[in-house]
């Protein structure tokens, strides 16, 4: 089992984007039951809160809505094999919590920050979709796990 955690700063828009679409392209692929996948954010903020409207109804649009329900990072959560960072200041506050996992901490975008779409509209939204599609999709090529797998 591949254990992936998504973190943002309020786990309302970017994190939970990230764990939608994931979810889609692993159901899209049959690979559900290899992965287990969940979304923190840093702060605590959102805890207990859904999703910001928009970023449901993104998720919604592409068909990866799923029940999300905010939680802050924990210390636990250190058990992940990938703590995917939304952008630098969360990548620091991963560093910070678990130096000793700095091997699987890293930026979902590589070298790039995906942007807070939370004080913009529904296009920003949407453009955040795009970034965490490609890189996600880019995360399961890596794995070797990109291809769609052939029904029997």
């Amino acid at each position: 089992m591949i254990r992936v955690l998504f973190v943002c700063s309020g786990n309302i828009c970017r994190s939970p984007m990230a764990e939608g679409i994931f979810w889609r392209m692993l159901r899209e692929r049959g690979l559900e039951a290899e992965f287990e996948v969940d979304s923190a954010g840093t702060g605590a903020w959102h805890v207990g809160e859904e999703a910001d409207p928009r970023a449901k109804e993104v998720l919604q649009r592409h068909g990866a809505d799923f029940p999300h329900i905010a939680r802050q990072l924990q210390r636990e959560d250190d058990g992940y094999d990938y703590l995917f960072a939304m952008d630098k200041s969360h990548l620091e506050h991963l560093y910070r919590m678990f130096p000793q996992s700095r091997h699987k901490i890293r930026l979902l975008l590589g070298n790039g920050e995906v942007p807070d779409p939370y004080y913009g509209g529904l296009e920003d939204f949407e453009e955040v979709y795009r970034m965490l599609e490609g890189a996600l999709r880019d995360f399961l090529e890596e794995l070797g796990r990109g291809s769609r797998r052939q029904v029997e």
